[in-house]
This record gives C-alpha cells, structure tokens and sequence, in this order.
C-alpha cells in the first residue's frame, strides 16, 4: 500500500509554493544521505549522529529472525504475556505496532502506583517483562524494572528467564542487564528516541507480543525510494510543506483518526512533532482529536487539521482546509519521519535535541532528595486541594480556580490537560479535554503524567510561550515501594507533577493543579466547575 496525501486551502498552497523549493535544494537525497547540514550550523554535530533512522529497515532486519525466535521459546514455555517498561519513544511506537496488528501488548509507561501493581499483579507465570531504554537511566523504566524483578524473585522465577533489555551500546543498563544474565537487544545509537519505531526499540515489544515486524519493515521499505527522490510526488517533502510551510503558519497540527487502520497513531506523531519542533520559542503543537471534537468545527485560525483515513482510492473530495492522509504503518511512519525533518529545516530549528526534556528531569530528582514541606493548598473543595503559579488567580471554589487559568488563554493561546492518574482506571477523564476546548474555543491537549513529559513536554517549554496547563494529580492512600530506592512510586509521580510544574512556572507559564483524592469523583466535579 502506498501512502496517498491530499491537501486543501493553505496546506495546497504550501505544498505548491514549498515543496519545489525542497526539491531544488536536494533536501530529500540529503537526508537520505544523511547529509548533517541541511539544518543549518547549530544543529550539524547533533544531525550527524541523528540520521540512522533512514536506513532503519536495512539494520533491522537481521533482528527478525532474532526476536521471532525468541518468541518461539518463550511461547514453547508458557511465557506469552508481554509487558513493556518503556517511556516515550521506547514505548509509542510498540503501542502502535501491536494495536494495529492486534496483538496484546501491555505498556507501563506511568509511574502511577495504581497502574503499576496492576501490571505486576496480572500473569507473572506467563509474564515476559520488555525493559527499553535508550540511555539506560530512564528513572521510570528503572523503577518498573526494579519492582518486576523483586515480584519474580518472590514468585520463585529467575528474572534471567522473564527479563529482555533493549539499550543502546554501552549505556549502563546494557551492563547491568549482561551482569544480571538477561537476553539483550542492542539498537542504532544514531537514531534519536522519538524516530525509532523502526529499530530493536519499536520491534522487540511488538515483535515478541506477535506483530508481523517483517511485514511492517517490507511496507516501509516500498516508500523508501519515493522518500529518497527529490520530486514534487515525494510525501515526505509534500507532508512536510503542510506541516512548516503554510503562511502565515498554521502552528497547530490537529491529528484525526477518520477511518485508519492504524490505532492510536496520533500518540506516535504527537511526540515526533512536538519534541522534535517545540524550541526556541517556535514550534508546532500537535492536537490529537476524535472526528467530533470541538475545534474540528471552529474554523480556527492557526489549525491545521490532518485526518487519518482509510483509503484514499475512492478519491473523495476534501473537507476544505484539511488534508488527508493513507497508508500502511511502516509507510506512513517513514512518511511522518522525512516530514517531520523537513517541517524543522522550515522552521529553522534542529529537529534532532531536546533541551527541555531534562528539565522536568532534574526538578523531579531535586524534590525526591530534598523532600521539601508541603505547600499549602489556597483552598479544598469535594476532596480537591488546589494550588497554582504564577498570576492565576484560584478564588475560593473549584469555578473560580478554573476560570482564573482560564482567562490566561490568549487568541493564540491552547490548553494543555496533565493527569498524573492510572491511565487503566474507567474514571472517564479524557473527556474533560472536549468540555475545556468548548468552554475556551482554543485548542486542547491531553496528556497522562508522566507519559507526556517524553513527548509534548518539550514544547510546552520550549515552544511558543502560548500555554496554560491544568494538573490533575491522584493522591494514591494505596503506595507501591521501589526495590533499592528511598522513595515509592507515589512520591516519584508526584514529584515528577510538582518538578514539571515548577519548571513551567520558571518558563512563565500559568499552572494550576488540582490533588485529588477520587479521581472518578473529581472528574465530575471539575466537569461541573466547567460547565458552570
């Protein structure tokens, strides 16, 4: 299958007046040759061990035959349950992979307590735990590996037996794992976190749950020539006119799944453009979108909306203003991965460093040493203490708190939603992004903490300066402790919420963070304050 993009209104025009350009400068043979200095000066030492990615299909397949018969053996033993400790990059793509091969793949990518012991708890006997880090000191992933290893060693299993790592060369945990005697894949370490759904990190989870990989790196593989040549037919360089070269810049990339095959793709794409755009004050914020969310109607001035479809065969016409997009996975990913690149040569900026990523990073840590006092909450209300930064203003109710962060939402501006919950738990909290996205008429992003600080985090730091964010964090009474460490997975997740909320304070970012002590309660509670 191909990948078939059709554009309408300014995303047409930016195809026309920018992707001949494109071809001109050779951009799309560039990147294929792995050239470092189509991103200008700044960003060349990082490009020139950035690009592996665009050979990924070659140095992957070898490892086919590797994770199949991998599975095999475990399979022969019993072993057919797969869990994943992975964050962001190491975690995206495998979720992708499996749901859209439709193969069982759990991914613990939280640090929430609730969510963890509900994975530990479920199948050990038949467990296989996935440990994917590419530097080796992911703090979440080494908690999650920590308290699996303890659960097999009480269970009477050898973790040598149940424990696969997936690192990069020489990273600290590929040590430990060799020492410990567990099977270990290594990956590129010239493919950056966020463009390696295509390496050991996208296919060992999703390979050893029962994806075809071979049929994925054989999809990929076809549009491989097409995204090499420096032609106007190109859907890498067409996609990446869309995505940076609208004029003026349609800054907001609303993803919508409209008939795809491919589940949950948007989550995937959300993290490759907004870590690899949002710095220097510029970038492009992506929106992931059902087909009846409220900004698909508000003919909103800086959206673009891109919609995820079926098949393009039927030639339908386009909705006027959007653009839409079919393809297989393994096409469509190397598509969004040329793009991508090329919306950051657009922009001016090195699509390849996340500087802002670390900051969060250190802030959490700080806390978890120091173990400051408690801030005091401005007020409670039905179980919710609320706190804020900077100029909010919190009143005394739960309508007033949120309208104060409301108000700071400028014409430009979005809304980002943080829950630092179980993602599992039914407490029907996604749906707040739609009430806040009507109330506001703005864009609205959705994420779950700490799961997003590996993705949209480094945008809404490094980007433009347009976001006001609401945290929403679970008070757990029931912790989980971390083999080795002194602090629980409770006090982790709550000082990744406060270290993040801190650093956009620093950034000058509006915060308001609601601590909840039942989230389900609170859900409707907060519902109730919007609609209010």
């Amino acid at each position: 299958m191909t990948v078939s993009i059709a554009a309408s209104g300014d995303a047409a025009v930016a195809v026309d007046s920018v992707v001949p350009q494109l071809v001109s400068d050779y951009v799309a043979s560039g990147i294929t040759a792995q050239e470092p200095d189509l991103w200008g000066p700044a960003a060349e030492s990082e490009a020139a061990v950035r690009l592996g990615w665009v050979e990924a299909v070659a140095t992957s397949r070898p490892l086919v035959a590797e994770i199949t018969k991998l599975r095999k053996h475990l399979r022969h033993r019993g072993v057919d349950h797969v869990v994943l400790a992975g964050m962001g990059g190491s975690s995206l793509a495998p979720e992708v992979i499996a749901g859209t091969y439709g193969v069982d793949l759990v991914v613990l990518d939280s640090t929430d307590p609730a969510q963890v012991a509900a994975a530990v708890g479920a199948e050990l006997d038949r467990t296989v735990l996935v440990v994917s880090s590419k530097s080796g000191s992911t703090l979440e992933t080494d908690s999650q590996r920590r308290v699996y290893e303890a659960a097999f060693r009480a269970a009477g299993i050898d973790p040598a037996e149940r424990i696969v790592v997936v690192t990069d060369p020489g990273s600290a945990l590929e040590q430990t794992a060799r020492d410990a005697g567990y099977t270990v894949f290594l990956a590129d370490p010239t493919v950056g976190g966020r463009y390696s759904a295509l390496t050991a990190f996208g296919l060992v989870p999703s390979g050893l749950a029962g994806a075809d990989i071979a049929e994925l790196l054989d999809e990929a593989e076809a549009i491989s020539p097409l995204l090499a040549t420096d032609s106007d037919e190109n859907p890498g360089l067409v996609l990446g006119a869309v995505l940076g070269g609208t004029e003026p810049l349609r800054d907001k990339i609303a993803i919508v799944a409209d008939g795809t095959h491919i589940r949950g793709f948007g989550d995937w794409i959300e993290q490759l453009i907004a870590e690899s755009t949002g710095k220097l004050g510029r970038g492009l914020l992506p929106v992931v979108l059902d087909v009846d969310s409220p900004e698909l109607t508000a003919d909103l001035h800086d959206v673009q909306v891109i919609r995820l479809v079926g098949s393009r065969e039927d030639e339908r016409e386009v909705v006027d203003g959007e653009v839409e997009i079919s393809g297989s996975l393994g096409g469509q990913i190397m598509v969004w991965e040329y793009a991508v690149v090329v919306a950051g040569r657009l922009l001016g900026i090195n699509p390849f460093d996340q500087p802002d990523v670390e900051a969060a990073k250190v802030a959490a840590r700080a806390l978890l040493e120091a173990t400051p006092a408690p801030v005091a909450a401005a007020f409670e209300q039905d179980g919710i203490a609320v706190h804020a930064t900077g100029d909010v203003t919190t009143g005394t109710t739960l309508t007033e708190a949120l309208s104060g962060l409301l108000d700071h939402v400028g014409p430009d501006g979005y809304v980002a939603i943080q829950a630092y919950v179980d993602r599992g738990a039914p407490t029907g909290i996604p749906g707040l992004r739609d009430l806040v996205a009507a109330r506001t008429g703005r864009p609205v992003t959705f994420g779950f903490g700490p799961r997003f600080l590996h993705s949209t985090g480094q945008y809404h730091k490094g980007g433009p300066a347009s976001g006001v964010f609401l945290q929403i964090v679970a008070s757990d009474s029931a912790d989980l402790e971390i083999p080795g460490r002194p602090f629980t997975f409770g006090q982790l997740i709550r000082a990744q919420a406060a270290g993040d909320a801190g650093v956009l304070a620093d950034h000058g970012r509006p915060v308001l963070t609601l601590t909840v002590s039942d989230v389900g309660a609170a859900t409707l509670a907060i519902a109730g304050a919007l609609r209010s």
